[in-house]
């Protein structure tokens, strides 16, 4: 795809703290998918509606695994140059990913749930303990995530502020050299290497001595992938699901009367969540190139094998086709469900464990803190820029 007509550099903005971005809401309407020029790699397609969205993450003629060492379209300047399971399709993408989704079932992310309870109920009571001001991020937001993701795949709680500083440099944006990410990831992979040692040794009760046993045993993974996949569930349970709660602790605190709607009965929690997700903003930008791997038709135009393309999870979520009211925060909404999590054969794996970890965050703040509020006014507050995962430096609350 080169020198299509009309294409406009993307991203169209920096992301400022939770607004979404205009333009998507324009195209929506008028161009669901549009050419756009990235800034590295050159031209590429950019989906914005619902229903293409949907299709783009379930037609596998959209790549994932042609990405790997090649300079495609892009919005940060790293290659990918590793296949992980975020870089396969199927069906290597479907064994790897069958070997870990138990761990992740409603059933096994329950399981977890008690031990959730009582941990995000002991970081409140810690941080109402310290006297106000305190900081809702640090307190409560990192903690949380850091610690069940260690209790899963059973790494060492004392390693829990260097995961946090891996995870930091891997959602940076264009400003960070892709040598430090590189050096980043070297990093991690020796650090998994040398526990993957240990496990071998010591096997216990948790997801990494499963994945080992599935090498060693069953022969159904490489040591790449068993490094590789255990480098890629630790980074995507932190970041994320550390940001959102901090998002949805911030859209109670400024919107008091919802805040007391749901503690007048924190059986709406689960669907004021799904409602939360809808309409929030995590990326900084559209993610995760494809590549078309033969002509597409989609959204009135066609894509041509060859051609990059970028969905915009958080557009589709705001599709005014779909939902109504759509930049509304309705936490009694129901109906057509959203796409944060994706949707398809990489509908994310830690989608039960993010759910189960925002709703036993945010009721641990209603239950125990009810006169929680912001510490400063809202415009003080100040946002991660320059990074692929929207979020606060630091959430300042009082009581």
């Amino acid at each position: 795809m080169t020198g299509k007509s009309g294409a406009c550099p993307y991203p169209f903005q920096p992301a400022e703290g939770l607004e979404p971005d205009p333009r998507a809401a324009a195209l929506r309407r008028e161009a669901p998918v549009s050419p756009v020029t990235l800034p590295y790699g050159g031209e590429g397609w950019l989906v914005v509606g619902h229903h293409e969205v949907r299709t783009v993450l379930t037609d596998r003629r959209f790549s994932r695994a042609a990405l790997v060492g090649a300079d495609v379209p892009r919005v940060t300047p790293r290659v990918l140059t590793k296949t992980t399971i975020l870089t396969m399709d199927p069906p290597d993408h479907t064994r790897l990913r069958r070997l870990v989704a138990p761990a992740f079932s409603p059933r096994g992310i329950e399981a977890l749930r008690p031990r959730a309870t009582v941990l995000a109920g002991e970081l409140v009571d810690r941080m109402l303990a310290g006297g106000p001001p305190a900081d809702l991020m640090r307190d409560l937001a990192k903690p949380l995530p850091s610690a069940l993701m260690s209790d899963l795949l059973g790494l060492p709680a004392a390693d829990q502020e260097k995961f946090f500083g891996w995870a930091e440099i891997m959602v940076s944006g264009a400003g960070l050299a892709p040598a430090e990410i590189i050096a980043t990831i070297g990093e991690l992979d020796s650090y998994l290497t040398g526990l993957v040692a240990e496990r071998r040794r010591e096997p216990r009760d948790d997801l990494l001595s499963v994945l080992i046993a599935a090498r060693d045993e069953q022969d159904r993974l490489s040591e790449q992938e068993l490094v590789g996949i255990s480098v890629t569930l630790l980074l995507a349970g932190l970041e994320t699901t550390t940001n959102q709660i901090g998002n949805f602790a911030w859209h109670l605190l400024s919107r008091p009367d919802r805040m007391t709607w749901l503690r007048e009965d924190l059986t709406r929690l689960p669907a004021a969540v799904e409602e939360m997700l809808r309409f929030t903003p995590i990326a900084s930008s559209a993610g995760f190139t494809r590549v078309a791997t033969e002509d597409v038709r989609l959204g009135g135009v066609t894509v041509r094998a060859g051609d990059a393309v970028l969905i915009d999870l958080d557009s589709a979520n705001r599709d005014e086709a779909v939902y109504s009211d759509t930049d509304e925060l309705r936490l009694d909404r129901e109906g057509q469900p959203h796409l944060a999590f994706g949707h398809g054969p990489h509908f994310c794996l830690g989608a039960q464990l993010a759910r189960m970890e925002l709703t036993v965050a945010l009721s641990a703040l209603l239950e125990r803190a009810p006169g929680l509020r912001l510490a400063v006014p809202p415009e003080e507050l100040r946002w991660h820029i320059d990074r692929v995962v929207r979020g606060l430096r630091e959430l300042p609350v009082r009581w």
